[in-house]
């Protein structure tokens, strides 16, 4: 019979712990919360001190009988929950199910799942952080008011299945916040002039753009400007008048916090915030390892932390110094300051141990697995290593009064480099030229730009401008944009996140008559004023009230003065079942057709975006299609008889080649067509 019983909250993490303990252990899992607020309700009480009306949730009976059933027979009971609020709000909750007192030695946390981690955390455990409790349940309680208080009065007047968050809006409000940039921006025309210059031998090349003269820095704005510097410096000599040399140092990146990780999976390896975090909280609860058997593989992965425990940077020494020899060992470690609105309650994301390094374990890893574990094992062990160096150079050439320069560096030690694959190394090196040496033209390249908009947010630079702001915490970013892509509040365009028609009326409606829910800085404030409630300067009672007062005259005031707003569009297409006028509606899963004489009628179609281009394969039109994930791709009209399909744009045109149809896309600095046939090889490039 087990003496100890420990709870979890996953089936995995109570696999690999199980692993851990001895037969006198028995590890359950709760499978995530076993108590909420209800569905159906607001489950509030505001006129008793916002007292929560917390239920069992739908379909956990069984679980919750089988945990009180191994409680029973077991002396003792550990609740091993994540080590963050919501992981301490959920043992609490247990608890009060099982009638363990929360004053009682019952909790334990650990910050990776290893047999040491976990045989440690056994031996020293504590009562629960009713503190941490209560800034959850803050939190859960604030969201719940403005949910349940905007939601019903967005179904009344627009129609039902709409929402509202106090996180949600405000990520929605900064995508719609950057597409109005976009869409006011104004082009402004500028000029570059860049040459290709070369030896009076032609042994020697060199790049150089244009810079003004020698007293200040112009500005290219017309091609008269640009054709008359041109003129004026045609057909004379290049004048080397001075080289700076300087050594430069690249310093390592930091280990992952939770933004970082997502940040960088999305820019190295595509993957969306929900997709990270699912791969990293499988690697985190245990896999099961060729030769060792089932092992947390990386430390707990919500975090906003770069710190890093002594032990664990002893092992990356080692190992970095047995590998690369001393030299590539740095130092002095950075000391490294937290923002100020950190919780630094864990450390960074690192590997359990730098020893099982990602070739090592490779077959016991799935393909993403294996993508984003090598990631973070590379950006940890470079984190301890070296600055990587570099000689950079500056050239001023001179034709009579004007100025250009030349720009290029040559790496001299590799440094971190030699681990993180993952970093961009550009290196343009200069070659050997000496002051006073003279050069000729052998190629004048003037190019008219214009100034770009700014660009639209990816899932990577919303968390990162989610983060600089404050506004939700570690454990909010992924769920956040999932929400607010499944309401149809903005779309993926490409990787960009664009708003929608509807993404724009409702938070037209929210900055109007709920100003303080979509205010960045209302926001962060509260995630502060959550902090405070966790480390106990202010109660949890005053932070809801003083929200919620003001609140209420506000969503009094809005269910006034909103007008209904009826969001079908009519068209000039004609129903195939009755004869009546279709009109577009709006889903959950976008605009679709619908008969106008609904519900007599309840015809529907989507509705088919053409490009206007032929299918190579039988001639039908290629038209816009979304996948159920949102992802836009271009296929024939005649599917399923027909499979002709592209993820890229076609265009207009024939491959020169094999005669299929072209496609195009756009790098950050290039639009590159190609052919859409994977066995033709043809592309060509445009700056």
């Amino acid at each position: 019979m087990a003496k100890t019983l420990v709870i979890v909250e996953s089936p995995a993490k109570a696999k690999t712990i199980g692993k851990f303990l001895g037969r006198n252990y028995r590890v359950k899992a709760s499978i995530g919360h076993v108590r909420d607020l209800p569905k159906s309700k607001l489950g509030i009480d505001v006129e008793n001190n916002y007292n929560p009306q917390y239920i069992t949730i739908r379909g956990k009976g069984p679980v919750i009988k089988e945990i009180k059933a191994e409680a029973k027979k077991a002396d003792k009971v550990l609740l091993a929950t994540d080590p963050d609020r919501e992981g301490e709000a959920i043992s609490w909750h247990l608890a009060n199910i099982l009638s363990i007192d929360e004053k009682e030695n019952c909790r334990i946390e650990f910050n990776e799942i290893t047999s040491k981690a976990i045989k440690n955390a056994v031996k020293n455990p504590r009562p629960i952080k009713k503190k941490l409790v209560d800034a959850q349940q803050a939190r859960r309680i604030l969201d719940r008011l403005v949910g349940y208080s905007i939601s019903p009065l967005l179904w009344k007047k627009i129609r039902r299945g709409l929402s509202a968050g106090r996180v949600q809006s405000v990520a929605t409000k900064i995508i719609c916040d950057r597409e109005k940039e976009i869409l006011n921006f104004k082009p402004k025309e500028y000029w570059t002039i860049d040459l290709i210059l070369k030896s009076l031998d032609d042994s020697k090349k060199i790049e150089a753009s244009f810079y003004g003269t020698n007293d200040k820095k112009i500005e290219l704005e017309n091609s008269e400007q640009v054709q008359s510097i041109i003129d004026n410096i045609k057909n004379n000599s290049y004048d080397i008048s001075n080289i700076e040399k300087k050594l430069k140092r690249r310093k390592p990146y930091l280990p992952f916090t939770t933004s970082s990780l997502q940040q960088e999976a999305s820019n190295k390896l595509g993957y969306s915030t929900k997709k990270t975090m699912l791969l990293a909280q499988q690697l985190y609860e245990g896999i099961d390892v060729e030769g060792e058997g089932t092992v947390g593989l990386i430390t707990y992965i919500r975090t906003d932390s770069t710190r890093i425990s002594d032990e664990a940077k002893s092992e990356a020494d080692k190992y970095i110094v047995d590998k690369f020899t001393e030299k590539y060992l740095a130092k002095q470690k950075r000391k490294v300051k937290n923002k100020k609105d950190a919780q630094d309650a864990h450390e960074a994301i690192r590997p359990t141990s730098v020893l099982r390094t990602p070739t090592a374990i490779r077959n016991s890893l799935s393909n993403d697995q294996y993508n984003l574990y090598k990631l973070i094992w590379e950006r940890f062990v470079a984190s301890q290593m070296a600055d990587a160096t570099y000689n950079s150079y500056n050239v001023d050439i001179v034709n009579g009064k004007y100025l250009f320069k030349a720009k290029g560096v040559k790496q001299e030690f590799d440094g971190f480099l030699k681990v993180y694959s993952f970093a961009k190394i550009t290196e343009k090196e200069v070659p050997d030229v000496k002051t006073g040496e003279v050069l000729k033209d052998e190629e004048i390249n003037p190019k008219q730009h214009f100034t770009q908009p700014p660009p639209r947010y990816t899932e990577a630079t919303l968390v990162k401008e989610m983060e600089e702001k404050g506004i939700g915490r570690p454990s909010t970013y992924s769920p956040t944009i999932s929400t607010i892509l499944s309401r149809g509040y903005i779309e993926r365009e490409a990787k960009a996140l664009k708003p929608t028609d509807l993404g724009f009326l409702i938070n037209d409606i929210l900055e109007n008559h709920f100003a303080d829910i979509v205010d960045v800085d209302f926001t962060a404030n509260m995630e502060s004023d959550l902090d405070k409630v966790e480390e106990g300067n202010i109660s949890w009672i005053k932070i809801i009230d003083d929200f919620y007062k003001p609140f209420k005259k506000v969503l009094k005031k809005a269910e006034e003065s909103i007008e209904k707003i009826d969001l079908t569009e009519k068209t000039d297409e004609i129903c195939e079942k009755c004869g009546n006028y279709m009109v577009i509606k709006h889903g959950r899963f976008g605009k679709f057709l619908a008969c106008s004489n609904y519900p007599e009628c309840d015809f529907t179609k989507s509705i088919i975006n053409k490009t206007g281009i032929k299918c190579p394969k039988c001639n039908g039109d290629i038209v816009v299609r979304k996948t159920k994930k949102g992802r836009y791709f271009y296929g024939c009209n005649n599917y399923p008889k027909c499979n002709f399909m592209t993820w890229n744009q076609p265009i207009d045109r024939k491959c020169p080649k094999c005669n299929s149809i072209l496609v195009t896309y756009n790098t950050k600095k290039k639009k590159i067509i190609k052919c859409s046939s994977k066995d033709c090889k043809f592309k060509e490039e445009q700056v």
